[in-house]
């Protein structure tokens, strides 16, 4: 299934967005942190530095880095849908939401880019790899 140099190009530009905006903010915290991380602060900043050096891997390799961009819109709505919302419709959303809310909902563009008839095709249709190796005769 070929996918078109423009939906290319278009999910390269969503990978830069995120290299640059997101490494524009992160990096500078990582790299001047003067204080030794709790393991949850820890956990969360080499996840998200891992995420975005896998998000400049997709500037070369858009289609190969699909799966990270899947991960960032699943977990995205994940959170909308059963933090955010529910804190919203309550009337009670508190300042961490409150402040989280803007960047999870920029989600919205991935659906747009996404080359959804090449997700289905290689990641639902095609047969997936085998379990274990044939018997030898």
């Amino acid at each position: 299934m070929n996918v078109s140099l423009t939906r290319l190009y278009l999910l390269r530009a969503v990978y830069l967005f995120v290299t640059v905006g997101f490494g524009s903010f992160l990096l500078p915290t990582i790299v001047q942190s003067s204080h030794a991380w709790d393991f949850t602060e820890g956990a969360m900043n080499c996840m998200l530095v891992t995420f975005w050096l896998l998000c400049v891997v997709g500037l070369r390799y858009p289609l190969h880095m699909l799966p990270m961009l899947m991960w960032e819109l699943i977990w995205k709505s994940i959170w909308l849908a059963l933090v955010a919302l529910p804190q919203w419709v309550s009337g009670h959303m508190d300042a961490n939401v409150q402040a989280n809310l803007f960047a999870c909902s920029l989600v919205v563009v991935i659906p747009l880019v996404m080359p959804w008839r090449y997700v289905y095709a290689n990641y639902v249709r095609r047969a997936g790899e085998p379990w274990r190796l044939p018997a030898m005769s």
